[in-house]
């Protein structure tokens, strides 16, 4: 007898399964803190944060909105991996005030005091880490640990970011680290789903060259990455980084090109995800030139293509088919996904040309486009997230 993917449960859909409230909440803030973020920029608006405006900013990029949207995937996906039950109802309700807690501990941190945000802030990524990694060990799903590991490097990297950000008046290390935890991540996770999204479409769809299986030159690539990420965290104008980044460049856009995305320009659900992805190899390569030619590029184009561009884009596109999948409706990009998916490359895009063209007009409409692609998320896939699984 299998064992029941879902316990009996008659509470709120919202709270059915970890990616409802984690989707739709973590881009509703996305949208919003990108909308407060703007006239912080422009010097119109002040927060009680004890960060100043641009750590604000990144703080809660990586580990507010990143966390959220890592936490509903991984809530969705260890169910699967480990045959164990979701977590649902209260738990889960627990967790999303936990995240909720951290946001506004952060926002004013400047009067609770900088001690006590870090460790309301901090307490949900560890408790996120710890759950998944007692899911996954109870379960007996061994090779699925290896997620755990950039998820705990978040971890530590937000707690070094609090620290930082009080005894040296900004952060530095501790946000390359979390950049580089969140491409790993997205090394990992999109390294497994790319080609396997790309394969079954192709399959029905588009018979002929089919991506190249994972495999030990992948494992070379996120390796190689993670070592020239690691470099670049903690040593970022040393050309041993740059010669490494540059390195990885190559093999991220090699590994990229294996996967046969040029062969699905009829699905914008699956062609997303190919160029979610490209901004991984771009922003590895921006990096690297900026350490060699700083004069011609600014290290903040590389930082923004990682950042808006890669993790902006590739959480989107995942939240959007995870969504459409486990709620019933059909795997289809309609009208309002293309629009999303073309607002968040637009945002990538554009904040890349920021750091070359410092002018407020281009970082507006980029913060804009920014906008519009996850509001247009929760208006698009809201009802879905908050109401039982179409039949």
């Amino acid at each position: 007898m299998g064992i029941p993917r879902l316990r009996a449960y008659t509470g709120p859909a919202f709270l059915s399964y970890g990616f409802r409230p984690f989707f739709l909440l973590g881009s509703l803030y996305a949208a919003l803190s990108v909308l407060l973020w703007l006239p912080m920029y422009a010097g119109e608006l002040d927060a009680h944060s004890a960060f100043v405006a641009v750590d604000w900013h990144i703080h809660e990029m990586l580990f507010g909105y990143l966390p959220a949207i890592v936490t509903g995937l991984l809530l969705t996906a260890i169910p699967n991996w480990t045959g164990r039950l979701p977590v649902q109802g209260l738990p889960l309700l627990a967790l999303v005030v936990l995240w909720l807690a951290g946001r506004v501990a952060v926002f004013f941190s400047a009067d609770i005091g900088w001690e006590a945000a870090a460790v309301i802030d901090g307490s949900f990524l560890l408790t996120v880490a710890a759950a998944a990694a007692r899911e996954i060990v109870v379960g007996r799903n061994w090779r699925n640990l290896k997620v755990l590991l950039p998820l705990a490097v978040l971890a530590c990297a937000n707690g070094a970011f609090h620290i930082e950000a009080h005894s040296q008046g900004i952060s530095d290390i501790s946000r390359r680290l979390g950049t580089a935890a969140a491409i790993v991540l997205i090394s990992l996770i999109g390294g497994r789903i790319i080609p396997s999204f790309t394969r079954n479409w192709l399959v029905r769809e588009n018979p002929g060259r089919l991506p190249a299986p994972f495999g030990r030159f992948d494992i070379a690539s996120i390796a190689i990455s993670a070592i020239a990420l690691g470099a670049w965290t903690f040593a970022p104008d040393n050309r041993a980084s740059g010669m490494l980044m540059a390195v990885a460049a190559i093999c991220q856009a090699w590994r990229l090109s294996r996967w046969a995305g040029e062969r699905t320009l009829r699905d914008p659900l699956v062609l997303i995800l190919h160029l979610a992805y490209a901004f991984v190899p771009v922003g590895l390569a921006l990096v690297s030139v900026s350490i060699f030619f700083p004069a011609a590029v600014p290290a903040a184009a590389g930082l923004h293509a990682l950042g808006t561009g890669a993790v902006g884009a590739m959480t989107l596109a995942v939240m959007t088919r995870a969504t459409l999948g486990h709620t019933g409706r059909a795997l289809k990009a309609g009208n309002g996904a293309s629009f999303i998916f073309v607002a968040v490359l637009l945002a990538g895009t554009l904040r890349i040309l920021a750091a070359f063209v410092p002018s407020e007009a281009v970082i507006d409409t980029a913060g804009a486009a920014w906008v519009a692609a996850f509001a247009g998320f929760v208006l698009i896939h809201g009802t879905a997230l908050t109401t039982p699984k179409a039949q």
